[in-house]
């Protein structure tokens, strides 16, 4: 147990996060999956889409049950689709990313952030949502994970979160009153006050930069690629301003780079 512990916390605590990964990444696709339709995710069966049939646990190792199969179900032969390996083995990516800027407690705290963030993306771009059952726990994890790493910085983290879902909020309530239509969700404002919590004040700025940026990228990819965009068209921007705060978190020097600290 001792062993174990010195481990969790260590320098090569990204070992045993990495082993979890792929397991903790089948919960994020049960989330991903259930969390919009409002099914339960603890005690609801994983059955086939296609057929129903209940899933025994030999077919829910991660990865190994989906190779072991050739992607199809052993009842009904059909495709079990890619989007649990894909989550699973995004899972992992996280903690490979976070092992290059964070070690021991830190990395956890890392790998807690961007698995978060990977689910609360992944949803977005299915179904244009942001659960609340996510985003304000995150808020609350931020602001108790700075309580317990820099208690004197904790009311720069509140006042970031509470400034950044105003942001938000305020910019969403323009637009509707100007075009008389959502142009964006609510759920992207509580998005930015868990990043203002994780972040705090002086990250805001580059995060809503970074995110434009990377939704205005992802409008040129989708007219690139033959869709029509207009001012009406739906683009999700949950996922951007999650890989934004995502990068500002294992980087924070481009604040300095960017003269925000200078």
């Amino acid at each position: 147990m001792n062993g174990l512990l010195a481990l969790a916390s260590g320098p090569h605590a990204w070992i045993l996060a990495a082993i979890l990964a792929p397991f903790i990444g089948s919960f994020l696709g049960v989330l991903i999956t259930r969390l919009p339709e409002g099914r339960g995710v603890v005690f609801g069966r994983s059955r086939c889409d296609h057929c129903g049939h209940a899933l025994a646990p030999p077919e829910l190792i991660p990865l190994a049950s989906f190779l072991l199969s050739g992607g199809r179900c052993r009842y009904c032969r059909e495709p079990i689709g890619l989007l649990a390996p894909g989550v699973e083995l995004a899972a992992v990516a996280v903690v490979g990313w976070s092992a290059t800027a964070m070690r021991g407690a830190d990395l956890w705290l890392s790998c807690i952030f961007g698995w978060t963030l990977l689910t609360l993306a992944w949803i977005d771009l299915r179904t244009l949502t942001l659960p609340d059952c996510l985003t304000l726990p995150l808020v609350l994890t931020g602001l108790g994970a700075m309580a317990w790493l820099n208690p004197a910085d904790l009311p720069n983290h509140a006042l970031a979160a509470a400034l950044g879902y105003l942001l938000l909020f305020g910019t969403a309530w323009v637009y509707r009153v100007l075009r008389g239509r959502d142009g964006i969700g609510l759920g992207d404002a509580k998005l930015l006050a868990a990043l203002g919590a994780w972040l705090g004040l002086e990250s805001l700025p580059m995060v809503l930069f970074v995110g434009a940026c990377l939704g205005l990228l992802a409008a040129i990819a989708l007219r690139l690629s033959g869709r029509e965009v207009s001012a009406a068209t739906a683009i999700p921007f949950g996922p951007c301003l999650a890989l934004s705060g995502w990068l500002l978190w294992l980087y924070p020097n481009w604040l300095v780079f960017a003269g925000v600290n200078s």
